[in-house]
């Protein structure tokens, strides 16, 4: 297994990036709600990109990067197609799957290579972009309103990773940071069961 060690500078630019734009956001919407609140609004998408950023840095090495960033980015993708409200079949499928997946992959410590999960998580970031999308309230601007759940979703990953880095550090953090992907993979699959009664 890669060490997550040598990139924990790459964590520093999402870090400040990440309280910029809620920072910056916050002081000129003091009304905020809406999109930045979006991807806190259900387990399923919290789970998801707590996990997105744990599973990067159990993978280490170039994935603690480019694996959440392809992430964001198709989510931005998904989330215009949501504000068009163009038909995408299966997303609450899609959404729950990615929490099993990700838990199972972070439980089993699975590493694959970075453009595989790169992909594997872009097609994720197409479901819960469209679903954040798709939600907005007609009264919030496009703009504001992805900037905020861009923003929430990068703090997320950046709290994921680093809450496994810091659990990688331990003696036995590893066998605890499988135990919460396995958490992480019966939450998704009981959210799958309430989405199917």
């Amino acid at each position: 297994m890669k060490t997550p060690f040598r990139s924990i500078t790459m964590f520093q630019p999402l870090m400040w990036l990440a309280l910029l734009l809620i920072s910056s956001y916050a002081e000129a919407h003091t009304g905020l709600g809406g999109g930045w609140l979006h991807p806190l609004s259900g387990l399923d998408h919290l789970l998801a990109m707590l996990a997105i950023g744990a599973w990067s840095c159990q993978m280490g090495g170039r994935a603690i990067w480019i694996v959440p960033s392809a992430f964001v980015g198709s989510m931005i993708l998904g989330g215009l197609l949501g504000f068009q409200q163009i038909n995408l079949p299966g997303v609450e499928l899609g959404i729950t799957l990615s929490v099993v997946l990700l838990g199972l992959a972070i439980g089993l410590e699975r590493t694959f290579p970075v453009v595989i999960a790169a992909l594997a998580v872009g097609i994720f970031g197409l479901f819960h972009g469209y679903a954040h999308g798709y939600e907005m309230p007609v009264m919030d601007n496009k703009l504001t309103y992805t900037l905020g759940f861009v923003a929430t979703t990068v703090t997320l990953h950046v709290v994921g990773a680093m809450t496994a880095l810091l659990l990688l550090k331990l003696s036995s953090g590893s066998h605890i940071l499988r135990l919460l992907g396995w958490a992480c993979a019966l939450s998704g699959a009981w959210l799958m069961f309430q989405l199917y009664q």
